[in-house]
């Protein structure tokens, strides 16, 4: 047995959302510099109102690390990691944390099983619900990632509270909540992708005996869910990306910001970043969802001592 062993009373709903939460920044931690590298190839090529005349260009995933790392330094990788701890904080605890939850909402009484279609109701649930509430922390985290690829007179943000309070100072409170729609939809796909693919994958390799549920069954499940996730979310998350570090008036909505792209870089547009996307997305499912499984058998097992 690789890791600690499942409880024999399931974990309450209570520390499924802490463990999710926690779960998720630790996979941040891990996996930030990547999603950095992802937000500014995805915004590379991209018409800027005010047009900069001194943009740096991004090849490739390591090519945007090492470029970065020259000309802004190693702390430039995590730019925005404040932001992003606290979405993790509330996005991960509700899309993940409360996933079998709501699931067994959607299960039928009396079913020996819980069925594709009650999965993803599931996913597309918490997914939406964690993005209404969740939504000012990924903008913030956005900007201020994209923020360190402006020459130093047109950055917009001094830090994380600047961002929060400038952004809702020129934007007005809505601005918080740019591209809010283009979000549910990215983050429903994204749920589906990762949290039902995890789930199937999981449970028919425990079902067909061909692993154990430990570590090992864990990681084969969570890089699955990752591809899964990238191959169908990257076009939404182009799309959303661009249209939360847009200029005040540069598009009117996500779909003239999606037809712009459209235009201007054809089909593979959508799939900016795609390297990266997956990188990050592979590499973070398998750091959060180890994390998870193991921090409900660690917090079920310190139960009995409070």
């Amino acid at each position: 047995m690789v890791g600690l062993k499942p409880p024999e009373v399931p974990p309450t709903a209570a520390v499924k959302f802490v463990s999710a939460g926690t779960a998720a920044c630790i996979a941040d931690l891990c996996t930030f510099p990547l999603d950095t590298a992802k937000v500014r190839l995805q915004i590379q090529g991209e018409v800027r109102i005010p047009r900069s005349t001194c943009a740096v260009e991004y090849r490739g995933v390591f090519g945007t690390l090492s470029t970065m790392v020259r000309m802004e330094g190693p702390r430039s990788l995590y730019s925005g990691l404040a932001a992003g701890l606290q979405r993790q904080m509330s996005f991960a605890s509700i899309r993940i944390g409360l996933y079998d939850s709501v699931k067994q909402l959607y299960t039928p009484k009396g079913a020996e099983s819980t069925g594709l279609m009650a999965r993803v109701l599931a996913g597309c649930t918490t997914g939406a619900v964690a993005v209404m509430c969740a939504q000012p922390t990924d903008v913030v985290k956005v900007r201020f990632q994209a923020n360190g690829a402006l020459p130093d007179c047109a950055r917009r943000y001094s830090g994380t509270v600047d961002a929060y309070r400038t952004i809702a100072r020129e934007e007005g409170v809505r601005g918080l909540w740019r591209g809010t729609l283009p979000n549910i939809a990215r983050n429903a796909i994204v749920n589906c992708g990762e949290l039902v693919t995890y789930d199937l994958i999981k449970d028919a390799l425990l079902r067909g005996h061909l692993m154990t549920d430990n570590v090992p069954c864990h990681f084969v499940a969570a890089f699955g869910a990752g591809f899964c996730a990238t191959v169908v979310a990257s076009p939404v998350d182009v799309v959303k990306t661009r249209y939360m570090n847009a200029s005040p008036g540069q598009y009117r909505n996500a779909l003239s910001c999606l037809l712009a792209l459209l235009m201007q870089d054809g089909l593979a547009g959508f799939y900016k970043g795609f390297v990266p996307s997956f990188l990050r997305l592979g590499s973070w499912n398998v750091v959060m969802f180890i994390s998870y499984e193991q921090l409900q058998r660690a917090m079920a097992l310190a139960r009995p001592l409070a």
